[in-house]
């Protein structure tokens, strides 16, 4: 009896201090582990957050937003020439390729100015350029009007054509090198008419372009030498968007709608699938890198541009979340070309125009 109740007592003690080891393992462990998580999760997400406050200069789409772009971005391209792969990267919000060039400067030159009479408003630029078309912009001004709706007046214009003379007079541009050109989105507008009347009764020269000879004059003053063989021009007006690029030596052109297609009811549907089938003729070799103008263009850069560069990265179409009908009318046109492309490099360029692809081929 005397061995049993000691061996019952060892039996016992056996027994309370395996429970004992298991249960702290059991609850202190998880209790551990439960404390240690929450800590980093909140760490991390705190450091997601700050990087992305850093980083932000514009709305940016969420992320259900963002995964569902790509989505339609890889459906949409399946059995496309640029392949599903290629669209997905120009659809995600990662960052944007660095884009570093520097054109060459001009050698002394002279000073000449254009008034370029647009859709959505008069925009001048002065130049100097040199006698071998290197050339440097030195004062742009952009301004607003109502021709395209017909609502200026010809007071309007002739006061507001006055003024832009003046001041690249003052400039120091001389009278016999200013030049007025209609854009071919304007040109179409019924109040462009009262431009022309009013630069005539002024003694000046308008002159006017058709669609693919504006897309070619974009090329020349946008597109560097070093990336005519893998790159292409994209200028999206307010009246049409012109898709252009060097082959074999000559310049290719195609006209598409313009960001203010919605005025004339056109869906966002018919503006996409027409958009693609044009920039799908771009060879697949000159896809590298779009450089891309124009006035939506323009706000796109103006949201992540950083100090006073000169060619500023788009970040991807689904980064951008738009208010604005006109902004986000041009934001379907960007974002169908980059689909049917594949391109995920955009550079915009601050400092040229196709108006200045004018001035470059005066003598």
């Amino acid at each position: 009896m005397q061995r049993l109740t000691v061996a019952g007592r060892l039996l016992i003690t056996a027994l309370v201090l395996a429970a004992a080891f298991f249960g702290f393992r059991y609850f202190g462990g998880n209790d551990a582990l439960r404390k240690l998580a929450p800590k980093n999760n909140t760490t991390q997400e705190s450091d997601n957050n700050t990087k992305y406050q850093e980083s932000e200069t514009m709305p940016r789409a969420d992320n259900e937003t963002a995964s569902a772009s790509v989505e339609e971005s890889a459906a949409s391209d399946k059995g496309g020439s640029s392949g599903g792969s290629s669209s997905d990267n120009a659809s995600t919000n990662g960052p944007r390729p660095a884009f570093t060039y520097t054109p060459p400067a001009p050698q002394n030159g002279k000073l000449k100015g254009v008034v370029e009479l647009g859709a959505s408003g008069f925009n001048s630029f002065i130049i100097r350029i040199d006698d071998q078309k290197r050339w440097k912009l030195e004062k742009a001004e952009f301004g607003n009007s109502l021709v395209m709706e017909n609502m200026a007046s010809d007071a309007d214009i002739r006061t507001g054509l006055k003024s832009y003379i003046g001041k690249m007079l003052d400039f120091g541009v001389g009278g016999r090198d200013i030049h007025f050109v209609v854009s071919s989105g304007a040109i179409k507008a019924e109040g462009t008419q009262k431009i022309i009347r009013a630069l005539k009764s002024l003694n000046y020269v308008v002159n006017t372009v058709t669609p693919e000879k504006e897309g070619a004059l974009g090329l020349r003053s946008v597109l560097p030498a070093d990336y005519e063989e893998n790159s292409y021009v994209v200028d999206i007006g307010s009246g049409n968007t012109k898709i252009s690029w060097k082959e074999g030596g000559t310049t290719r052109a195609l006209e598409t709608y313009g960001a203010k297609y919605y005025e004339n009811n056109t869906s966002d549907e018919t503006v996409a699938a027409e958009v693609k089938a044009k920039a799908k003729q771009i060879p697949a070799d000159h896809r590298k890198t779009c450089f891309i103008i124009g006035g939506v263009p323009f706000e796109l850069a103006k949201a992540v541009r950083k100090n006073k560069e000169r060619y500023t990265t788009l970040d991807a179409p689904s980064a951008y979340k738009l208010e604005n009908a006109k902004s986000k009318a041009g934001l379907v046109i960007y974002k169908s070309i980059a689909e049917a492309t594949g391109t995920n490099q955009f550079v915009f360029d601050w400092d040229a125009n196709f108006t200045i692809g004018y001035l470059l081929t005066l003598k």
